[in-house]
């Protein structure tokens, strides 16, 4: 299907291009286990991955931030969830279909994610679907996260485009909300982790499965 419009895209990745919840409710469940802790319900799990590593520790052993075991716990389950990664979790069916739409449109792609480059970059390395991907903006590159706009204006930047020409396409509250303060387009995706239709104020367009977003991404 041959695109028109924008003149790039840019996406958020867990929730929106990767299913990385069931990696984490292994890895997450493992730690559990190791201290004695019951497990945490899967869907609790996937429905705050995109919340990030402290959030699912913070839920899981019922401890704040602020504990002085949590940032010990969290780096353990960094490294179980590298253990794991991409073993129980991929890429969301459909989206080689939207990557491969892109390009056959000449329309550049890049992935701005709040996961730190140590993952992505595996991540981005082994699936073969991301291997044009022009641009790769990770936390490690960032002073401000999302909401903030910082990367996705590095991300535009980078695909040699005005912020006006791009969309940029996630899965949670932070992903639109940082797309508005950069002046992008944005699409909201309603089959991730984060959002549904009634969870934010702005009535905002978005795709209940990963192949609803070739059309939507031609009609902006």
């Amino acid at each position: 299907m041959e695109l028109k419009m924008p003149k790039g895209v840019l996406f958020d990745l867990d929730g929106t291009l990767l299913d990385s919840a069931p990696d984490f409710i292994v890895s997450l469940n493992n730690l559990l286990k190791k201290y004695g802790k019951p497990k945490l319900d899967s869907e609790i799990i996937r429905a705050n991955v995109s919340n990030g590593s402290w959030k699912l520790i913070s839920l899981g052993f019922q401890i704040e931030r602020s504990h002085k075991d949590c940032k010990k716990l969290r780096e353990e389950l960094l490294n179980e969830y590298e253990r794991n990664l991409l073993t129980y979790g991929g890429v969301f069916d459909g989206v080689s279909d939207i990557l491969e739409s892109l390009k056959l449109s000449n329309i550049p792609y890049g992935i701005v994610t709040n996961k730190p480059l140590r993952f992505t970059k595996s991540i981005i390395k082994k699936e073969i679907v991301f291997k044009d991907c022009k641009a790769l903006i990770c936390s490690d590159h960032l002073t401000n996260m999302k909401p903030d706009p910082e990367g996705i204006l590095k991300g535009c930047k980078e695909l040699g485009i005005h912020p006006t020409e791009c969309v940029y396409v996630g899965d949670h509250i932070n992903d639109l909300e940082a797309g508005i303060n950069a002046g992008t387009k944005i699409l909201a995706c309603y089959y991730g982790y984060s959002l549904n239709q009634g969870s934010h104020a702005r009535h905002i367009m978005g795709a209940n499965q990963p192949r609803d977003l070739i059309k939507l991404i031609a009609s902006l």
